[in-house]
């Protein structure tokens, strides 16, 4: 069984992106990684230089900063990455640059590649998702925040990134997946405030323009995460490539599990989906097999 990794990354450095990391908790799962470095204005690709593996490919890119809709360019740097795979890999593995694979789950996302290898029904492996905000110490638990994602493909050409590249298709049908016992760590809203602010400033130019910029992200010096409606505390463990960037975290965020802004209609729904597992109207790019 070969596994081929990719990924894409731009200004992580500037960004705040914990991108080492992510990259060095899927190492240890593929055969080869292939990261597309697009044209930064840090030290971004030298930091991915730096790693020690030989397993690692750089591609370098320049992004089409005219794609300004529906984070389009996200899917194009995905297509990039996934185009430079070996073609004979059997599976391929995908990690957003704020995502982090946990230790703990090898065993079990290698035994199923292993399982689902020659069932070509199976186009990819579904994973549960642990979205941290503002420290790590808490996690998004309301609708907001999508419970599972793909993020390992059969290497099949016709399966493409899908949109904003949350997920994938394979000729614009969804793709029918086994859900893996296995979590993706996002860290994407973790970081100190300015950092936080300065990469709502850079993402949401992937979606909207400057008008929409101007009203509703603004050029204030830092990010305001007290507009949370509803976290839990988290009482797992942090992968342990995280160690490091967690200890140095001293930024204070002033924000409180306990303290619910919802609706009535979201506490009624956020209640029947704790209690039977089912979130009403759920949006699925997949088809859970």
């Amino acid at each position: 069984m070969l596994v081929s990794g990719f990924t894409f990354v731009r200004n992580g450095i500037k960004l705040d992106y914990p991108f080492i990391e992510s990259i060095n908790s899927l190492l240890p799962l593929v055969d080869e990684l292939i990261v597309v470095c697009g044209n930064s204005e840090d030290g971004t690709r030298s930091a991915i230089e730096n790693i020690s593996s030989q397993k690692i490919k750089i591609i370098d890119s320049v992004w089409d900063d005219s794609l300004r809709e529906g984070g389009k360019v996200l899917a194009v740097e995905t297509n990039k990455a996934l185009d430079h795979i070996s073609p004979n890999a059997n599976w391929a593995f995908y990690l957003q640059a704020d995502e982090v694979v946990h230790e703990d789950d090898y065993e079990f996302i290698h035994s199923a590649m292993k399982n689902n290898l020659y069932d070509k029904s199976i186009d990819g492996l579904l994973f549960h998702y642990i979205h941290f905000y503002g420290t790590y110490r808490f996690y998004g638990d309301t609708r907001r925040w999508y419970r599972k994602e793909i993020r390992i493909i059969r290497n099949d050409r016709q399966i493409r990134s899908w949109r904003d590249a949350q997920g994938f298709r394979k000729d614009g049908k969804k793709l029918c997946v086994k859900q893996v016992d296995a979590r993706i760590f996002h860290y994407g809203w973790v970081k100190p405030p300015d950092k936080q602010q300065l990469k709502q400033q850079s993402f949401h130019r992937l979606w909207h323009d400057d008008q929409w910029m101007k009203k509703n992200v603004g050029d204030a010096a830092e990010f305001d995460y007290s507009g949370i409606d509803s976290l839990s505390v988290f009482t797992g463990t942090h992968p342990a490539v995280m160690k490091q960037r967690i200890e140095s975290a001293n930024w204070q965020v002033t924000v409180y599990a306990q303290e619910k802004k919802l609706s009535f209609k979201n506490r009624l729904l956020m209640k029947i989906e704790r209690l039977t597992g089912w979130r009403i109207g759920e949006y699925r790019n997949y088809r859970i097999r």
